[in-house]
């Protein structure tokens, strides 16, 4: 899974300029680049974004994997996750304007896809021996650097650049098998909220009283450090923000439920699943940030949430898009489609009866499985099993009398 001031935007762009780098992963084991000597061999090398990485015996790149990096779907105009994307980034722009005026939420939609491993799994408190870190699931270019598998991976550097509010989209990479609904590329919106204490007791009778910390033991509710007023507040103003944005995408009158789930870097955490046209389909993952995570960014004096969706998944639903590999199809009969003036219209994709996009002009089906999906991913993931599950059905309210919604407030 897995969550500014503007005026700090562009300290926080110069930092994440430094980190940049590029990895790719890839599901059929093939050389990269200009016919390099086998992975691992001395001397190799894979040239990536500018860069060149020494090949080592975790290098698992391939040639069509690599052709994905730099396509940047999301960020093609008149593309449906481009779409997506848009209509999520007006909402909060909209909804969540600063004290200043300008948007609350700063977002980062072109950091490179190349992280450190340390990124990805370490700077998420994913531990050493958990399935997520497995060579079969990732993309690596090395044994230090790969091809990042959720956004989550730029979440400890924007935080230690002092931001506090952001959306961070991007493509992701996963090794999986290729079917309809999964693919080894897809795109991911991640969010982050941070609160200090007088933005999120404001509003609250007594706030004055109340706490961000304590010291006291884990729950099924809480994290130790955190009181249990300071959590049901942001876990309320978690639910309420992600409640409005799909009502924005879908509509009003929107059935939701919440799904208790386990993730490493949020406690509490929850699934969201929407009732769309009868059935119940989970969209993201969220959660409490654990604040061990926080902590280590340097914002000690601050609590929040994170969120993270798969564009894919939203947009196949929204948009009726059959398979997942008509998103990197270039025929015209699919792009035509959506290049529409408002990009809230309503748009049903269409496939043609005489020459139908499907099956033809989808990349094949790979050739590798890979171990269960759903082990413990950061929220976003494409789909997977549950790695918990819990209440359902559970109705949004105020954490306790005369409690504000701090979500709702410039700060």
């Amino acid at each position: 899974m897995v969550c500014w001031a503007l005026r700090r935007v562009g300290l926080a762009r110069a930092h994440l300029a430094r980190k940049a780098s590029g990895v790719c992963r890839g599901h059929e084991h093939q050389p990269l680049g200009p016919r390099p000597a086998a992975p691992g061999a001395p001397g190799s090398a894979v040239e990536l974004l500018g860069k060149s990485y020494p090949q080592d015996d975790y290098s698992n790149l391939t040639r069509k994997v690599l052709s994905k990096v730099g396509r940047n779907l999301h960020n093609q105009p008149q593309h449906p996750l481009w779409l997506l994307k848009e209509r999520v980034k007006q909402h909060f722009y909209a909804q969540y304007p600063g004290r200043a005026g300008t948007p609350l939420f700063s977002v980062y939609d072109d950091l490179s896809p190349v992280v450190t491993t340390w990124q990805n799994f370490d700077s998420l408190l994913i531990p050493a021996d958990h399935p997520s870190r497995k060579k079969g699931d990732n993309y690596f270019l090395n044994a230090t650097h790969m091809l990042r598998a959720h956004t989550s991976a730029h979440q400890w550097d924007l935080l230690r650049a002092g931001l506090d509010a952001f959306l961070v989209v991007g493509d992701v990479y996963r090794r999986d098998q290729i079917d309809a609904q999964h693919y080894p590329v897809f795109h991911q919106l991640e969010a982050v909220r941070l609160f200090s204490r007088h933005q999120l007791f404001a509003g609250i009778k007594d706030g004055e009283n109340l706490q961000l910390f304590e010291q006291s033991s884990r729950s099924a509710h809480k994290q130790e450090t955190h009181t249990l007023e300071a959590t049901k507040l942001v876990e309320f103003d978690l639910k309420q923000t992600l409640t409005r944005l799909m009502t924005h995408i879908f509509g009003d009158g929107l059935d939701v439920r919440w799904v208790d789930c386990y993730f490493p870097f949020t406690h509490p955490s929850f699934e969201m699943e929407i009732n769309f046209h009868g059935e119940w389909l989970e969209v993201l993952g969220c959660g409490v940030m654990e604040q061990q995570l926080v902590n280590s960014a340097g914002a000690q004096d601050r609590i929040g949430w994170a969120f993270g969706l798969g564009l894919e998944r939203l947009a196949m639903i929204l948009y009726d898009i059959p398979d997942i590999r008509l998103f990197w199809s270039q025929d015209e009969r699919f792009l035509k489609q959506f290049r529409v003036p408002d990009i809230n219209q309503k748009v049903t994709f269409q496939d043609t009866q005489d020459q139908p996009l499907l099956p033809h002009h989808l990349p094949p089906h790979g050739a590798h499985a890979v171990a269960e999906r759903g082990r413990g991913h950061p929220p976003g993931r494409a789909g997977g099993s549950r790695a918990a599950a819990g209440r359902r059905g559970q109705v949004l309210r105020p954490p306790f009398p005369g409690a504000a919604l701090p979500g709702l407030q410039g700060c």
